[in-house]
């Protein structure tokens, strides 16, 4: 079984992350190989990384910040990585970027897709984080999904309309079908 990580790259009050994630769990649930686990980055609060060795020198995970070492643990166990991410400003939000950069070896030959959001679907984001993800030798897949102005698809409470995100699963079953290959793949390697 591949053991794949789905971060929420969001931390703010009222995020969409958390609103997409029981859906994509919904939609993936039936994937054969797969289990899935979610990391959510308000469970981790990391310091914005100021170290003064780069955590590609770090050793066996021994990282001077408790909370980093119990993320680089998450991060170890996982064989792929789904991440949800907004477009803030063009950009993925800090806090993911610095969830990204706080450690290194956990992160490497392992496969990453991207679920993202925002006025054009988040790729803007998306187009930032696989130079970032490269650089940590991961694989991000071709496929993404890219929901555009998901306020548009929510009502009165703030909650997806029914539905509204049923268009997407086959984009989705995409995704992991990707995701599936280049973790396995990946995860054979590392193996040897």
């Amino acid at each position: 079984m591949l053991n794949i990580k789905i971060i929420l790259g969001s931390t703010r009050q009222g995020r969409t992350s958390e609103k997409v994630l029981p859906w994509i769990q919904n939609v993936l649930a039936d994937e054969e190989g797969m289990v899935f686990e979610a990391l959510d980055l308000r469970d981790y609060p990391m310091p914005f990384y100021d170290e003064p060795v780069s955590p590609s020198q770090v050793a066996d995970g021994k990282y001077p910040n408790d909370v980093v070492r119990t993320w680089a643990k998450k991060i170890d166990e996982a064989d792929a990585f789904l991440i949800i991410t907004p477009e803030y400003n063009h950009a993925p939000p800090a806090v993911l970027k610095n969830a990204l950069d706080s450690v290194y070896a956990e992160w490497n030959n392992k496969a990453v897709g991207f679920v993202s959001y925002g006025s054009v679907g988040g790729a803007r984001a998306v187009e930032q984080l696989r130079p970032v993800a490269t650089e940590l030798q991961m694989m991000p897949v071709r496929v993404a999904l890219h929901i555009p102005a998901p306020w548009n698809l929510m009502d009165e409470s703030g909650s997806f309309k029914t539905g509204a995100l049923d268009p997407y699963a086959s984009a989705l079953k995409n995704l992991a079908t990707q995701l599936r290959w280049w973790g396995n793949a990946l995860k054979t390697a590392r193996e040897k």
